[in-house]
């Protein structure tokens, strides 16, 4: 994989975007939340071609900037004291620590009670991040085999479900069948981790984001659209 940076002009500004080679038959371009474009082609792609397909889809690249614009101010970077919310499954709760001689958090009223011989910013932050992973697994596994008995007809072989830490996906299927889901989906609604869920379900049949892949996913999940949008606000 070769990475490098890139720009056109596009009306009085102009739109940076990554470019990725990588083993793939086909260019994809992909504007994320936080505004950033990446793209996608095969590794033997000519720079001006690719410069071309941005520059043929700059209108559609800018819809999708503004769109996520709106939801700026982003939520300011987290500090781990009394009184901040931190989301779990869609809902925020307020942070209540406490200096105890036991390691624990729980959810109760709105809040996460959060005890700890050490209530520092650091130590809360670790304990928080631990039971998020915890949960992360039992909830994630749980996701995963409601959507495979969806999914499971098409007779092709169960992939196996892990969790990955990834910067810029929610979600990721590999050539072995292993499905990966970022652990921060936690943090977001059910019913938009089954979203990632089925999307990577599909790429089973379909790898790429094809007219084929966008027809299974219309018929094994039919409200993906609304799903995909609320999962991307959710953590804004």
């Amino acid at each position: 994989m070769s990475r490098q940076l890139g720009s056109i002009a596009y009306g009085r500004g102009t739109i940076e975007f990554t470019f990725l080679r990588l083993r793939r038959k086909t260019a994809e371009i992909a504007v994320h939340p936080d505004m950033s474009v990446v793209v996608k082609a095969p590794l033997e792609s000519d720079t001006e071609e690719i410069l071309r397909r941005v520059r043929k889809r700059a209108g559609w690249i800018k819809r999708q900037m503004r769109y996520f614009e709106q939801f700026e101010p982003r939520t300011p970077p987290r500090r781990y004291v009394g009184g901040e919310s931190h989301p779990y499954l869609g809902r925020q709760y307020r942070l209540k620590i406490r200096k105890s001689n036991t390691r624990r958090i729980s959810l109760k009223n709105g809040y996460f009670h959060v005890r700890s011989p050490g209530v520092s910013p650091a130590a809360v932050r670790t304990l928080l991040e631990a039971w998020y992973d915890r949960k992360a697994v039992g909830c994630f596994h749980a996701v995963f085999q409601v959507c495979w008995e969806r999914f499971r007809h098409n007779d092709i072989a169960m992939p196996s479900p892990t969790i990955r830490k990834m910067k810029t996906r929610w979600g990721s299927l590999s050539k072995n069948g292993v499905l990966a889901l970022n652990p921060d989906l936690i943090k977001v609604p059910r019913e938009c981790i089954e979203y990632v869920v089925m999307h990577e379900l599909c790429h089973l049949l379909h790898r790429h984001h094809n007219s084929d892949f966008y027809r299974l996913l219309d018929r094994t999940l039919p409200d993906w659209v609304q799903r995909k949008q609320k999962l991307e606000t959710a953590l804004a």
